[in-house]
């Protein structure tokens, strides 16, 4: 799946570089922070930020004899530094690096996220903007009610989408956390000036409470974020393939020249990005149950987590990355049918406006279970018959005696629908 939408920048984040780099700064901020509290000499903790380096290669050469991945990581680091390589990681315990500089990570990929999140906001409030006056069928349990706008749809996209941010803004505030506590969470090998020091430098804030680990609510949280977000993609990218199909046909995804539907019909244009939208959301949601699981550990620490949530991290931040590119460029390329919305509209022969007809006939007096069969018998016979709807009322004694020509004229104006348009626009912060 690599190609435009796809992300050097997300799988950077996630690569063992990145994460040793984190890794070594978080282990060079805590041999500064130890000197500036007199526990380590200056002069060590400066030969440490100048020589510390670490080699990926030689770190996994390590950890086959270890067993141990921080050892390692520990040992190499030491190598580059020399004498004063002892005083690295003093007083620490490894899930100190490993969840400080994991939240680091979260956190890079959060904002990569966030900068995609951003983008589609602009492009639905462009898009909203540009067909707010398009007509089109509002459908319930998939059958015509009445109409809506075209915008209206992609307004409620773009009130969606900005709910989303705000969701992945506070879930990223709440993952910057760090935690540089020792083996249990005590403090008592190593000072809190520490923990305060690293985190400060890193844009995080110190765990509250921790054990040997930072809880993991906070990444679950994260994770539901990421998977409200992904959900929202799909309900969109659903409605995009119910307007394709062929009995609808009201929008399509933009067909690139050259580009084949099917092996075997040279007629198909298939929504294939929104297709592939659905179900890679599907697998972002699915990561939600282990990372809940994650956040039950046996007393202060173990390591049933570990292993999970290297997997579904990564893979669920890159995942949602990548489809919020590719529906960004299918909202921004979508083509949209505005004369075949119009033939829907009028697919009904002016059912739509049944509604209206009895509402108006209530409002003269006539009481509603005398008026509602007058209005659905018109409405049944418009639809079994194909014939106008509008005509067969203006032809209908009992409802002609309360209304006359020019009111059902009036009733049947498609303006009545979409006059709170501008209000609602307005409300949603996409008009002044």
């Amino acid at each position: 799946m690599i190609d435009r939408y796809s992300q050097p920048e997300m799988q950077a984040i996630w690569s063992d570089a990145n994460k040793f780099s984190i890794m070594m700064e978080v282990e060079i901020l805590a041999s500064e922070a130890m000197a500036e509290i007199g526990e380590i000499p200056k002069e060590a903790a400066h030969n440490i930020r100048e020589k510390a380096n670490f080699d990926v290669d030689r770190i996994k050469e390590i950890e086959r004899v270890t067993k141990h991945d921080v050892i390692a990581f520990v040992s190499c680091m030491a190598e580059y530094v020399g004498e004063d390589g002892k005083y690295i990681h003093l007083g620490m315990t490894s899930s100190d690096v490993l969840d400080t500089s994991f939240s680091v990570q979260i956190r890079q990929a959060g904002l990569l996220i966030l900068d995609r999140v951003n983008q589609l906001i602009e492009v639905l409030k462009k898009q909203a903007l540009r067909y707010k006056d398009t007509l089109a069928m509002g459908r319930t349990h998939g059958v015509h009610a009445e109409p809506v706008t075209f915008g209206l749809k992609l307004a409620m996209w773009y009130t969606e989408m900005c709910r989303q941010k705000d969701r992945l803004e506070r879930a990223i505030e709440n993952i910057s956390v760090g935690a540089i506590s020792g083996a249990v969470g005590t403090f008592a090998n190593i000072d809190p000036a520490i923990e305060a020091y690293v985190c400060d430098h890193l844009s995080l804030k110190p765990e509250s409470v921790s054990t040997q680990i930072i809880q993991r609510d906070h990444h679950l949280e994260f994770m539901m974020a990421l998977a409200n977000i992904a959900t929202s993609l799909e309900k969109f990218a659903t409605e995009i393939r119910n307007l394709q199909r062929t009995e609808v046909a009201e929008v399509q995804e933009a067909f690139a020249k050259g580009q084949k539907g099917s092996s075997a019909m040279p007629h198909k244009r298939n929504p294939i990005h929104c297709e592939r939208v659905c179900g890679l959301a599907r697998i972002i949601r699915s990561n939600v149950l282990p990372a809940a699981e994650n956040c039950v550990t046996w007393h202060e620490r173990d390591i049933s987590h570990s292993s999970v949530e290297r997997i579904i991290m990564p893979d669920s931040t890159a995942l949602l990355y990548y489809i919020l590119g590719v529906f960004t460029n299918v909202a921004e390329n979508l083509v949209v049918r505005e004369e075949q919305m119009m033939q829907n509209v009028e697919k009904t022969h002016g059912l739509i406006f049944s509604q209206r007809v009895l509402l108006a006939l209530v409002e003269k007096g006539v009481a509603r279970d005398t008026a509602y069969p007058w209005v659905q018998e018109n409405a049944m016979r418009a639809w079994d018959e194909q014939t106008s709807f509008h005509d067969l009322v203006k032809a209908d004694d009992r409802i002609t005696a309360h209304l006359d020509d020019q009111t059902l004229d009036d009733i049947f104006d498609y303006s009545y629908h979409t006059k709170r348009v501008d209000y609602i626009f307005r409300r949603a912060g996409l008009m002044d």
